[in-house]
């Protein structure tokens, strides 16, 4: 057991320092560019920062003997916060799309955001596989509502990716904010289920 929480630990110490970098990136080039979707892929990355370091914390009394109790509760604290997290992305979506499509702000095409996306979608799927491996074989909740967020932040990734094309090569600027409304179709579902977890303290996955 205890070499499986040293692998789930450090997991989630390498996603969080992959979506720092996913942050950075994808905050400072739709901002360049006057992106919805990436700007909301960044914030949903910064979430996702938040969210790992949180169940990063909770595995911690694994290594540390704590009683089963303590777990549990952890646990759902955990999930608690991830869906809390997840539904204020989700009103952020809704108010900055609606402001862009509104406005008629135009975001730029960005090659650089495209270039991002394409990155994400090779990275995701193999740091999402590693830690479900783990989730189901430690049975931690949590760690599970984390991976669904990684299933998030892969389906957002190719949301973006079509998005920014459509842009680029047609020049809809309209399909931007869409793709970011979009993406809340899946946030949704995440967040619902991870405050489901902390109150039953199972999560599919």
């Amino acid at each position: 057991m205890r070499g499986l929480v040293r692998q789930a630990r450090i997991a989630q110490t390498l996603t969080a320092c992959w979506m720092v970098i996913e942050l950075a990136a994808s905050l400072s080039i739709g901002i360049a560019a006057h992106s919805v979707a990436l700007t909301t892929f960044g914030i949903d990355s910064g979430i996702e920062v938040f969210t790992s370091l949180v169940v990063l914390r909770a595995l911690v009394p694994r290594t540390d003997g704590g009683s089963r109790e303590r777990l549990d509760e952890q646990e759902r604290r955990a999930s608690r916060l991830i869906g809390w997290a997840l539904y204020a992305l989700i009103a952020y979506i809704v108010a900055s799309s609606v402001v862009s499509l509104i406005g008629h702000t135009k975001p730029e095409a960005s090659t650089a955001g495209i270039v991002l996306a394409i990155v994400v979608l090779g990275v995701m799927p193999v740091l999402w596989r590693w830690r479900l491996s783990l989730a189901r074989r430690l049975h931690s909740p949590a760690l599970r509502g984390d991976c669904a967020c990684s299933v998030v932040c892969i389906y957002m990734s190719a949301a973006l990716l079509v998005g920014l094309l459509l842009n680029r090569l047609f020049g809809w600027w309209w399909a931007d904010p869409l793709a970011g409304l979009a993406m809340i179709w899946w946030i949704r579902n995440e967040a619902h289920e991870a405050i489901e977890a902390a109150e039953s303290g199972e999560r599919e996955a």
